[in-house]
């Protein structure tokens, strides 16, 4: 084992999080920043091309390619959770929507205790980091001189639009922005891009900083096998790169940005977590037991249609001629179907008028997505995600074995309140696909299907075919309880110099996209780390 050196701070990932993070704390010329990343840089034209999204969703190079244990409420199915590895995380391979959630949320993590994460408190760091790009945007509510580049889509797709009239039909009014403080509401959401091109945290944080920056040290292809502890004090990571294992020491913190299966899993690894789950692994550190548990996502099922109409994107032997034509104004002028982020539409809505805020996600795809597992499907279509916002069923980040990959149980619908809400917004869904201004589009729906309708038959449906929309959080949660992983300003505790700055510490799951909250977090963590080391 050789050491790699000592900096100040050592971040673990290279992600949503720790890409910010890293820019901010090296912004001071006098600290040392070493950023470790187990994927590659992101150089895949795949990430630059937002389209591309489609082929990332699987691609083991730039992906971690999780699964699930078997989810015994969705009939036993074993579901995929996507995460980052690469620069940029999961911001490289998400589908670059830009939403912050609702203004309850944060306030309800102030009211249980977590001071300073209210909402009011951290619109600025929201601000801080954003870029937006549309004329005539309120500076209250958005930054505009940020590093992250936030735009709208260049060239919609017409179903769009007619999407959000259909969902008027139904009194579901339009939402022009969806980052106030209350969204509700249809509209096309803003993405991170730039140019047409996406704009990750790598490209947004880490780029710039490399070039101007001395002591900023990032390396990649290196994974973490666990921290370097002294007591319950951290000094520093092992990782393995290049086949070898090497060690890093950390002068003032390392800090945990690995997301919301890794973190807790590096914490597994390390000793720090239940007490009795370690002890059947081989050691226990620290006994912390709400490591990897609280683990939310947001469930969500589809609805998919096929349609006579080519104006949806689709792979048809008569759009070829349309398909050369985007790639040419793809290759000429970064616009087209190839600057698309695939869920381009959708908007918050309530299951019922008890809820006192939105409780409904939807997300559009102009264009019909496999059913089957498949990256394509010939022919043209529309589809539709629905998702429950703030799911009631909890899962948990665990170890089989002291080696080997983490054990992910999301719990998906194991509390059947939120089976009840998925059933409604399916139902809703359905209704506006069923609207006079997607008439034109010939919609033949796919799945369910015309036999599905009544509630048995429609729950079948969904445990058959829910999965999520790609947002774990909660593993290492911020709070003061006895569950609590991290306290208010992400110090583990009962671990000294160690810290977790990403996804997974949100005591609850936000409404709405989570990669814009995790990039708040890092900026509200950049600063409490920056004062803290002043008062030390």
């Amino acid at each position: 084992m050789s050491g790699l050196g000592s900096f100040d701070y050592v971040i673990v990932g290279a992600g949503s999080s720790g890409a910010v993070l890293a820019n901010r704390l090296s912004a001071d010329p006098r600290l040392t920043v070493c950023l470790i990343e187990a994927g590659p840089a992101d150089r895949s034209p795949f990430i630059t091309v937002p389209l591309g999204v489609m082929k990332l969703t699987k691609d083991a190079r730039h992906n971690w390619l999780f699964t699930t244990t078997p989810q015994s409420a969705l009939d036993g199915r074993t579901i995929s959770v996507p995460r980052g590895k690469v620069l940029g995380g999961s911001s490289a391979i998400n589908g670059m929507i830009y939403i912050r959630g609702h203004r309850a949320d944060y306030d309800a993590w102030a009211a249980a205790g977590c001071t300073g994460w209210g909402y009011d408190e951290v619109r600025p760091f929201f601000r801080r980091s954003e870029n937006n790009r549309r004329a005539g945007m309120d500076a209250h509510h958005h930054g505009l001189g940020g590093e992250l580049m936030v735009s709208d889509l260049r060239d919609p797709n017409p179903v769009d639009a007619d999407f959000i009239d259909a969902a008027g039909q139904l009194q579901l009014r339009p939402c022009a922005d969806f980052n106030v403080a209350e969204p509700e509401g249809m509209g096309v959401y803003q993405v991170t891009q730039r140019d047409g091109k996406r704009h990750s945290t790598g490209r947004a944080f880490l780029t710039p900083a490399v070039k101007a920056r001395t002591n900023l040290q990032i390396l990649t292809g290196a994974e973490v096998l666990g921290l370097v502890l002294e007591g319950r004090r951290a000094k520093g990571v092992t990782l393995r790169r290049d086949g070898q294992t090497e060690t890093i020491t950390a002068r003032a913190e390392v800090i945990l940005s690995a997301g919301a299966i890794g973190s807790p899993d590096i914490l597994l690894r390390s000793g720090i977590g239940p007490g009795a789950h370690l002890a059947a692994l081989g050691g226990v550190v620290h006994d912390l037991p709400g490591v990897g548990q609280n683990l939310q996502d947001h469930v969500d099922c589809m609805v998919i249609c096929q349609s006579r109409s080519r104006t949806p994107y689709g792979i048809s032997l008569p759009a070829l001629p349309r398909l050369a034509l985007e790639g040419a104004r793809w290759v000429f002028g970064n616009r087209g179907m190839l600057s698309s982020n695939m869920v381009e539409a959708g908007g918050f809505v309530r299951s019922s008028p008890a809820e006192d805020r939105p409780d409904i996600q939807f997300h559009i795809i102009p264009g019909r997505k496999s059913h089957r597992g498949r990256m394509v499907e010939y022919g043209h279509g529309v589809s539709v995600h629905t998702c429950v916002l703030r799911p009631e069923s909890r899962g948990s980040v665990t170890r089989a074995t002291p080696t080997g990959g983490p054990v992910i149980d999301l719990g998906l619908l194991s509390d059947d309140r939120d089976m009840v809400r998925l059933l409604k917004g399916v139902r809703l869904a359905r209704q506006i696909l069923r609207q006079p201004p997607m008439a034109r589009h010939g919609l033949t729906e796919i799945i369910p299907g015309d036999g599905v309708e009544d509630d048995a038959a429609l729950r079948g449906y969904i445990r058959a075919n829910a999965r999520t929309v790609y947002h774990p959080v909660g593993t290492c949660a911020m709070g003061t309880g006895p569950m609590a992983v991290v306290d208010p300003r992400l110090r583990v505790h009962g671990v000294k110099c160690l810290r977790v700055v990403d996804a997974s510490i949100m005591p609850t799951i936000v409404s709405g996209n989570t990669n814009a909250p995790a990039i708040m977090i890092a900026e509200k963590a950049a600063e409490m780390i920056l004062s803290d080391r002043k008062t030390a």
